[in-house]
């Protein structure tokens, strides 16, 4: 058991000068090594193609990454209920390391994008266990305080990346938005060694080697279907039916093997649990509204209106600065109203804004666009924080790596199904039009693509409907 399960954490205060305070700081610069990533490459892609080239591949410098971190998380999640989260987490911070070095120093398209497939395996050890080591370390109430301080790690980044990704790419090279990685875990590492203290009771396990394979095999075939069928290849061509055929034998396959593992990978009894299971549902739905709004408003905006890039990441930016500011006071929301009528609430208002992003859809305006991406990120940061901590709340810290990673897992897998839907719907409408130069063809795809988000919407309000009714002390929302 870690010493943070205790419960002895919660007699202090929350903030910087806290006894866990150096803690909280060195989860801040952990996530801001995830949030800087996030939001700094896309600026710099036009950079990164006039020197490898290959246009056609750069695609993947974002799948790959996605891929990578979604199929990793169960793994790392499952271990660190094991091991503990201190050695999980500085993992990830060595892999995102390794490979912002060795993506600085890229020599063509197909380096640069394996390279990202090492920074996209330290972060699914890093987001989730940074999440982790917080609902760890403090009590609901206190997290209600501490979400803040996270939120503001995501509100600088969606402000200061790409302005970074901007700047580096004309001035100096593409190169420093990777090499802007290596004092930051280099810092967040020294601070997680020195400063986070942890405890686990020594014991012997027995590790599902079949399990995490057949897990890997399974979400990799799956997700690289669903990120590329349409895309690379056409939905009904070998290599598509291929990969789903191979992500069912082996889903199929690990389903049978985690009955009669001693110690599952994932234990699949955890998502039969009607909580988990609903706000499973939910950071699916969040996952597919992101990448609903952030991968076509800036296609929608440059193709209909030709504005310039940085304009249509300024109304992409409007979303992920609506988020933080949510998140920041969704614990005083939750603690007065309970988990259920926040997340509520907060679908409702994302409901809205996907509504008008859908309404507005033929008319193009980035200030409207920017409008309706604030409101539809203020609704998302009153769904996502609320409901990952009522999954922590409810089970104890064996458990609450699993629950963590199940969160983050179904976010990025929302992610990957969105993109097919969403591309899915834009490609057959181009196609049945005059091409992607042409205004008419790209209003309508886009405007069909955003009335898919607000149906979307729809249905993630629908599964918060089925969080238990009750405050945060509600026996629903206490580990047993």
């Amino acid at each position: 058991m870690s010493e943070t399960g205790n419960g002895a954490a919660s007699r202090s205060t929350v903030g910087f000068r806290s006894d866990r305070g150096r803690v909280l700081l060195a989860l801040m610069l952990t996530t801001g090594l995830i949030a800087i990533d996030s939001t700094i490459l896309a600026t710099a892609v036009p950079s990164v193609v006039k020197e490898l080239g290959e246009f056609e591949q750069f695609p993947w410098l974002f799948s790959v990454y996605l891929l990578a971190q979604a199929v990793s998380v169960p793994i790392y999640s499952k271990l660190a209920d094991t091991i503990g989260r201190k050695p999980i987490i500085l993992v990830g911070v060595g892999l995102f390391l390794l490979g912002s070095v060795l993506a600085a120093v890229a020599w063509n398209m197909t380096a640069l994008i394996a390279f990202r497939v090492v920074q996209g395996l330290g972060a699914g050890a890093t987001a989730p266990m940074a999440m982790t080591i917080v609902g760890d370390l403090y009590s609901v109430a206190e997290r209600a305080v501490v979400q803040g301080y996270i939120a503001s790690v995501w509100a600088i980044a969606s402000v200061v990346g790409p302005a970074l990704g901007g700047i580096f790419s004309q001035f100096v090279s593409w190169r420093w938005i990777f090499g802007v990685n290596i004092p930051l875990c280099l810092l967040a590492g020294w601070a997680l060694i020195r400063f986070y203290r942890e405890r686990v009771e020594p014991r012997r396990h027995r590790i599902d080697y079949a399990g995490a394979i057949l897990l890997t095999v399974g979400l990799t075939a799956f997700i690289l279907a669903l990120l590329e069928g349409g895309n690379a290849w056409a939905w009904l061509s070998p290599p598509s039916l291929a990969s789903f055929g191979i992500a069912v034998a082996a889903l199929v396959g690990f389903g049978l093997v985690e009955r009669r593992a001693a110690e599952p990978v994932l234990d699949l009894a955890i998502l039969r649990r009607p909580l988990i299971l609903t706000t499973t549902g939910l950071s699916l739905g969040v996952g597919a509204l992101l990448i609903g709004v952030t991968s076509f408003v800036p296609t929608y905006l440059e193709n209909a209106l030709g504005v310039a890039p940085l304009v249509s990441g300024a109304a992409v930016a409007a979303l992920t600065l609506g988020w933080p500011l949510a998140a920041s006071m969704a614990g005083r929301l939750y603690l007065a109203h309970g988990y259920r009528t926040t997340v509520l609430r907060g679908s409702l208002i994302a409901l809205a804004g996907s509504i008008g992003l859908a309404v507005s859809g033929p008319w193009p305006n980035p200030w409207t666009v920017a409008g309706v991406c604030f409101v539809t990120g203020f609704g998302l940061g009153w769904v996502a924080a609320p409901s990952l901590i009522a999954a922590q709340a409810s089970v104890d810290w064996s458990e609450r790596g699993v629950v963590t990673g199940i969160n983050v897992f179904a976010r990025s897998a929302g992610s990957a199904v969105g993109v097919a839907v969403f591309g899915a719907i834009a490609t057959n409408v181009i196609a049945a039009g005059r091409g992607e130069h042409d205004y008419a063809t790209i209003v309508s795809a886009s405007s069909w693509v955003f009335v898919a988000v607000a149906v979307t919407a729809v249905a993630t309000l629908l599964s918060g409907l089925g969080l238990p009714r009750g405050g945060v002390d509600a026996p629903a929302y206490s580990a047993s």
